[in-house]
């Protein structure tokens, strides 16, 4: 029986894994994505394309893997066919490539009214949601109330589907909020005609008979290790378990069943809307950093903050997902700066420490930095590792010091030739 892999993010999200999927499918036979829903943007470039995932894994635009959502996504109709609907457009046999588990919950259009109202009501301490309806469906299922792919065949689906949606509307009337669900049904019933041509399974049988018999299986995780429910910056965090042992529950392997982790981060830091970011860079060297990395949401179009790389929080990201090897990401964005710096350890309340610690307030906790040699040259037209420049080597073979983990790739562009293997 072979061990499924895990891939994810050691940081707070978008930290490049669609592009590593993309370029690691032709080694696996299934990819499996196994956590949150339409919140994430996985952004593939090839073949002078560019397109964004949401739902559907990044292994898709490859002719031999199958693609598996898993138990763990939460999957919005609407938003899965528009995905769907451009896939074929661009010859994706998606019926033959696509199989979805009978046990992952549906996104409701109330769903997405909810997470509007709940961020409203909250104002200035709104926590950065998408709005696409996650956290509320997450809710609703540890609430036990939810909607799943497999009740789609069940005769009373349309009945269970009222059912919740009355609940909604009463929680709605608390909010106050104005809203217009006559206009957002019409979509949502054709993206449920778009699921039904899919095929349903109970993946956690389908992916344990595919190990069983030899295949090799690649568990894709969304957003970062920092925005895990229990592990990350709570509250200003995602409603599932981003962390490795989010790929067991959200695809039912057993932990002795998991390969190699593979942690991807970048060779800086960025987070998406609220929450605490200690090497935040809010000054015009922040703002080189995101103009250079169009560092803007790929879900929401949101500005991303930008700071220099956070060795504590990446050595915990790696600690608690026992993370086997790393990949570098965007090492090509830092090419224009003299000096770089790394966060190597935290001031907090006066003592000096080298972890994360559970407050990250900035009240109390300041980084500690080391300036190192930037390498001032060009690294996008790069194809061998024999190329690097010296100081960029010197910064790879720093972190994984500091870390204790190998890089064995470093990505030096968006598109998938741009990948350079250790």
């Amino acid at each position: 029986m072979t061990k499924s892999d895990v891939l994810l993010g050691l940081q707070w999200g978008d930290e490049g894994k669609g592009k590593i999927v993309d370029v690691l499918t032709p080694e696996y036979d299934i990819i499996a994505r196994f956590q949150g829903g339409p919140n994430a943007g996985h952004t593939l470039e090839f073949n002078g394309i560019k397109h964004v995932l949401h739902t559907i894994p990044s292994g898709i635009f490859h002719p031999t893997a199958i693609n598996i959502v898993g138990n763990g996504v939460v999957i919005d109709p609407v938003i899965f066919k528009k995905e769907i609907d451009a896939l074929v457009k661009m010859g994706v046999d998606v019926k033959a490539k696509l199989v979805i588990s009978k046990r992952a919950h549906l996104i409701l259009p109330t769903h997405r009214l909810l997470d509007a109202a709940s961020e409203a009501s909250k104002g200035k301490n709104k926590i950065g949601s998408t709005l696409k309806g996650i956290g509320p469906t997450y809710m609703d299922k540890t609430g036990r109330n939810g909607l799943r792919i497999g009740d789609i065949e069940r005769h009373d689906f349309k009945e269970k589907y009222k059912a919740l949606v009355e609940k909604h509307k009463l929680l709605l009337s608390f909010h106050q909020f104005e809203y217009n669900l006559a206009e957002l049904e019409p979509a949502w019933f054709e993206g449920i005609e778009t699921l039904k041509q899919l095929q349903f399974v109970e993946s956690e049988h389908y992916l344990n008979n595919a190990m069983a018999s030899g295949k090799k299986v690649l568990a894709e995780g969304a957003q970062g290790s920092l925005l895990d429910i229990d592990f990350g910056s709570y509250p200003f965090v995602t409603s599932s378990n981003t962390v490795c042992s989010g790929a067991c529950s959200g695809l039912g392997i057993a932990p002795n069943r998991i390969g190699n982790v593979i942690g991807i981060f970048k060779a800086y830091c960025t987070r998406v809307g609220s929450g605490p970011f200690p090497t935040e860079l809010d000054n015009e060297v922040g703002e080189k950093i995101r103009q250079i990395g169009r560092e803007f949401g790929s879900t929401t179009g949101r500005a991303r903050r930008t700071g220099w790389l956070d060795i504590p929080a990446l050595k915990y990201a790696i600690m608690i997902n026992g993370v086997t090897e790393l990949m570098m990401m965007k090492a090509d964005v830092l090419s224009d700066f003299d000096t770089l710096k790394i966060c190597t350890h935290y001031n907090y309340n006066g003592k000096v420490i080298d972890y994360l610690p559970y407050d990250l307030d900035p009240k109390y906790l300041t980084p500690i930095y080391e300036e190192v040699k930037g390498w001032k040259c060009d690294l996008t037209q790069f194809t061998k590792k024999e190329q690097m420049p010296k100081e960029l080597v010197d910064y790879i073979k720093y972190i994984e010091k500091a870390v204790s983990t190998p890089i064995t790739i470093v990505s030096i562009g968006p598109d998938r030739k741009q990948t350079i293997k250790r």
